[in-house]
């Protein structure tokens, strides 16, 4: 009994650390996005983390695995590597390129409404009324934090990148749920040949619009970062404490990055907050919390990562 207890408190330790992972990757990408490019940035971190995890597909028994795959499969995670990656976080880089942290982490949690939304329409999964009460907080708090709406020219662009990812992400995670269910294809596999598709696609397209410029050393110090720690070894853990982490406890730790985000944005970017943008983050903390909880029961967490 006692070894149970520490086991799960260890998973909850564990996931609690990768969203710490997770939510630093918001203020590193910003410092890096001061010289780089961002659908180049993307592109050099999810190259580097495909490279990390090519081994592990490779293995002899994935292998065979990759030999069996039908057509429809590759087609599927074809789709998935440009949704999910190519789009997704393209856009999220794009994103925080011209916006605030604080504010692109708040439009980004507007996946799991959307996710919610196209539930209704493509899996026949109706809402509940606890959760619609959710979709209102989240809306009202997306209203709150950004009234009066005043966007520059360079903020609208933000804006709209931040809104076809949350699109993306939301089409990834149908589409992810769709591809995994099934169990015939390893996740080290899915995640490596989407992740692989994705990241040739955001470097092939920013190498040839945006260039590439003079890496120093501290740059080289942020991508592999990002790539081996924040990527591989984050999305590793996760998926290991979902083994002893039930879906509730998956979503309310995941939860917490929107806080975690705005601390960091606020300790190492100098974002202030408001206590009516503070309103607005909590409310739309508590609505995603909402309808993520009574979506999530039973099945795999998922959530906010980048």
């Amino acid at each position: 009994m006692a070894g149970s207890r520490f086991s799960h408190l260890r998973a909850i330790l564990q996931a609690l650390l990768v969203t710490f992972l997770w939510s630093t990757s918001w203020v590193l990408i910003k410092f890096g996005l001061r010289d780089i490019p961002p659908v180049t940035f993307a592109g050099l971190r999810y190259a580097l983390a495909f490279a990390f995890l090519l081994p592990l597909a490779l293995r002899s028994s994935n292998r065979q695995l990759l030999r069996r795959l039908s057509g429809r499969r590759w087609i599927e995670l074809t789709a998935l590597g440009l949704l999910f990656y190519a789009l997704t976080q393209g856009a999220s880089f794009v994103s925080l390129a011209y916006l605030p942290a604080m504010t692109t982490s708040l439009l980004w949690n507007l996946t799991t409404i959307t996710v919610a939304m196209l539930g209704i329409c493509l899996l026949a999964e109706p809402l509940t009324p606890f959760q619609w009460t959710g979709v209102v907080l989240n809306l009202l708090g997306v209203l709150i934090y950004f009234h009066p709406p005043a966007l520059a020219g360079g903020q609208l662009v933000g804006l709209a990148a931040a809104l076809v990812g949350v699109l993306a992400n939301a089409g990834s995670s149908i589409l992810g749920r769709s591809v995994n269910r099934r169990g015939d294809v390893n996740p080290v596999v899915v995640t490596a040949i989407s992740m692989g598709i994705g990241a040739a696609v955001l470097l092939t397209t920013g190498l040839a619009v945006q260039g590439l410029p003079p890496l120093r050393p501290e740059h080289w110090i942020i991508i592999g970062w990002l790539a081996l720690v924040n990527t591989a070894l984050a999305f590793t853990l996760w998926n290991r404490t979902l083994r002893s982490l039930t879906a509730v406890e998956s979503s309310v730790i995941n939860s917490t990055m929107l806080g975690q985000i705005a601390v960091l944005a606020w300790l190492f970017l100098g974002e202030g907050l408001s206590w009516q943008k503070g309103l607005g983050l909590l409310l739309t903390a508590l609505g995603t919390l909402m309808v993520h909880l009574r979506a999530r029961r039973g099945r795999q967490a998922v959530g906010t990562r980048t």
